[in-house]
């Protein structure tokens, strides 16, 4: 029988884990919590990759409090060598009799190994605690430390009836303030933001991330553009930003504009072409190389698309605002892929709902 005081340290632990949203990668975001005798006697969590771990926190504020003490943490202690040493070797000094795990490490260089060594070692382990939750709160992680790719949302913001855009390309804005600052907001936890140069040559975004009183983390600015039309003066290549953009192209390129680009500051990625357009899996596997654990797709709507047909949305955040655009020839948010049936269309599964003033937020992964 679970017992609801480790539900309520774990629940602590998880929210001291994201606390650092966005600032970890590509490690997980990880809290701990120190408890004795019913009393918590310290606590952390993981700020940043090379940062303390969380439990080296922990044990650091309990000081001589952590012996007999009973450790929560919503991931397996790392019991190898990276940028910091072993977590369970600071656990083992420290005197801690209990380890509660909400979930083991899925990287195989811990995976289990964390736990074996703290149970030699004569400590009580217990895990699964609250589990599911710790998991949703590392889906980037643990997708990425698994396949080498990065986890892939696909944002979009449209009307009742589908469109992203008038007739004439008008997109602006669709979506009130409240459920653009939202998109702010993921854009400040995602390592990347990836676009296609249609959307560049439309509306010319700086796809930075703006949240008022706060410390902006922009996102790596990936740029579809496969004969590299992309402007010498489009903002995403403005220097005046600290965000880093990356144009991607095909092996036609021109490479004098290449040149032009890179003296702008910008990086390119030459990726080969696949039925007239950039290979995507080439793509996603060349971006989890440079460690880019987790990629927001803001479109447009072939961009949407292509990336749905292929498979490689592991997330869905749709935007939903209560107008109706209409027209035959208004941008609808997904072009290019289709079914024959209804049946065979991709299915979410997990939705949620969030309201932003009038505008639904509608979060779902595709089955």
């Amino acid at each position: 029988m679970i017992n609801k005081m480790d539900l309520t340290y774990m629940k602590m632990a998880l929210d001291l884990a994201a606390k650092a949203k966005g600032r970890t990668s590509p490690n997980p975001m990880v809290g701990a919590v120190l408890v004795k005798n019913n009393k918590i006697v310290g606590s952390g969590y993981h700020h940043f990759a090379g940062a303390p771990h969380a439990e080296v926190e922990a044990i650091k504020a309990a000081g001589q409090e952590a012996v007999d003490s009973t450790l929560y943490v919503n991931l397996e202690p790392c019991n190898h060598y990276g940028r910091t040493p072993p977590c369970t070797e600071k656990i083992i000094a420290a005197g801690i009799k209990r380890v509660v795990i909400a979930h083991l490490d899925p990287n195989p260089l811990v995976s289990g190994q964390g736990i074996e060594r703290l149970k030699k070692n004569g400590i009580v382990v217990e895990t699964g605690i609250l589990e599911e939750e710790a998991k949703k709160l590392n889906e980037v992680y643990i997708k990425y430390i698994t396949t080498g790719r990065p986890f892939v949302l696909l944002k979009g913001a449209m009307s009742l009836d589908g469109k992203i855009a008038t007739r004439t390309g008008h997109s602006s804005w669709i979506t009130g303030e409240r459920a653009r600052l939202k998109v702010h907001e993921l854009r400040n936890e995602y390592d990347g933001i990836l676009v296609g140069i249609g959307t560049v040559l439309a509306d010319d975004p700086q796809l930075t991330s703006r949240l008022p009183n706060y410390d902006n983390r922009d996102p790596i600015r990936i740029i579809l553009d496969s004969q590299c039309r992309i402007p010498l003066t489009a903002r995403v290549l403005n220097q005046k930003s600290k965000a880093e953009t990356i144009v991607v192209v095909s092996p036609q390129a021109s490479k004098d504009k290449l040149e032009k680009i890179k003296e702008l500051g910008a990086r390119i990625l030459v990726v080969p072409e696949r039925d007239g357009l950039l290979d995507l899996e080439v793509l996603i596997d060349e971006l989890g190389k440079m460690q880019i654990t987790s990629l927001m797709v803001e479109g447009g709507a072939r961009v949407n698309g292509s990336f749905l047909a292929k498979g490689l949305v592991d997330k869905i955040y749709l935007f939903l605002a209560p107008k109706i655009i209409g027209g035959n020839n208004s941008l609808s948010l997904i072009e290019g892929w289709g079914v024959d049936r209804v049946e065979q269309s991709i299915k979410l599964k997990e939705l949620s709902v969030e309201i932003f003033g009038d505008d639904l937020g509608i979060i779902g992964y595709p089955v």
